[in-house]
């Protein structure tokens, strides 16, 4: 009975031996992970530390971890504050709208290119639609302006036909259709190059044993292909899910104006305008840490219904 934990303790070592044996052997190309770790370890971790002034009363020009102990005094501030819950809800349907669209065309966009014969065509097609995703937010945020204005295209080809206009981005209600369909535009192209790189991974024979079975391009595709590039899908909605309140903040700050925080108004958002703007570190770090929170347990809840579900998760 004790020789085991011996053997284990005998191959932990081994193993630690020729870990660092691998790491003596291949050093140059370890060391190319410095900079990422130290990026990681800086920009990433390190300001965790700095949430403490969520718990502790922040004055700026004084201690950079507060100056007293406040406890949760923060945290109910936010509770009881109608503004928060506002943008909160604001939030959460912007994030589901962006998840209930940009999900899932990326997907169907890619099956579609997957079946287009002429690769110069595809090439077209493919560079073309991920272009936009390389552009400046700031260009992207001037072209819809400039699209969606008065005189823009949108409303010249309205008045055409009605003789009025519309003033999409000075009218609250518009602001979320605007928002999401911008969003569709410039991630679907991009979001669609990781399904096509799954897509090259499905062994062909696969089609072809669909094909003596008698299955048409549409049953090859529900049996053979989703299957295929399932387990894609899945760490992918696992990772949007995650990020479901983190709604862009660059878009929305450089769209939004006071005509239209009732629905344009985010998290990121508020806490830029509460925490920069009125200097309220304390109070802003309270509610990014709260949006913290709620996105781990989206992760972890995700990740635990997906392994039981399709047994395909992040770990």
């Amino acid at each position: 009975m004790e020789e085991v934990p011996v053997l284990k303790n005998k191959q932990v070592k081994k193993n630690k031996k020729n870990t660092w044996k691998r790491i003596k052997k291949d050093w140059q190309l370890y060391s190319l992970l410095i900079v990422p770790i130290v990026f990681l370890l800086v920009f990433k971790y390190g300001p965790m530390v700095g949430n403490v002034i969520a718990f502790r009363r922040f004055i700026p020009g004084g201690n950079m971890f507060g100056e007293n102990w406040v406890g949760l005094h923060y945290f109910k501030m936010f509770m009881h504050d109608q503004a928060f819950w506002n943008v909160f809800k604001n939030t959460i349907i912007l994030g589901g709208l962006s998840l209930l669209f940009t999900f899932p065309l990326p997907i169907v966009f890619a099956l579609l290119l997957n079946e287009v014969k002429s690769r110069k065509f595809k090439k077209f097609v493919q560079t073309a639609s991920y272009l936009p995703y390389f552009l400046s937010m700031v260009i992207i945020a001037g072209m819809i302006l400039q699209i969606t204005a008065t005189n823009g295209v949108i409303n010249n080809v309205i008045k055409a036909f009605t003789g009025h206009t519309i003033d999409f981005m000075q009218n609250a209600k518009w602001f979320r259709p605007v928002y999401v369909i911008s969003q569709v535009w410039q991630t679907t192209g991009w979001g669609a190059i990781l399904y096509l790189a799954a897509l090259t991974n499905i062994d062909e024979t696969l089609y072809e044993a669909a094909k003596i079975d008698g299955a048409n391009r549409w049953k090859q595709t529900i049996h053979v292909t989703l299957p295929g590039i399932l387990p894609t899908v899945v760490t992918l909605l696992i990772l949007n899910v995650g990020s479901f309140l983190g709604v862009g903040f660059e878009k929305i700050l450089l769209l939004y104006n006071p005509l239209t925080y009732s629905t344009g108004d985010v998290i990121s958002t508020y806490l830029y305008r509460i925490g920069l703007q009125s200097s309220n570190f304390s109070y802003a770090t309270a509610i990014g840490l709260f949006e913290s929170l709620i996105g781990l347990v989206l992760v972890l809840s995700s990740n635990l219904i997906s392994k039981k579900i399709t047994d395909t998760s992040l770990w």
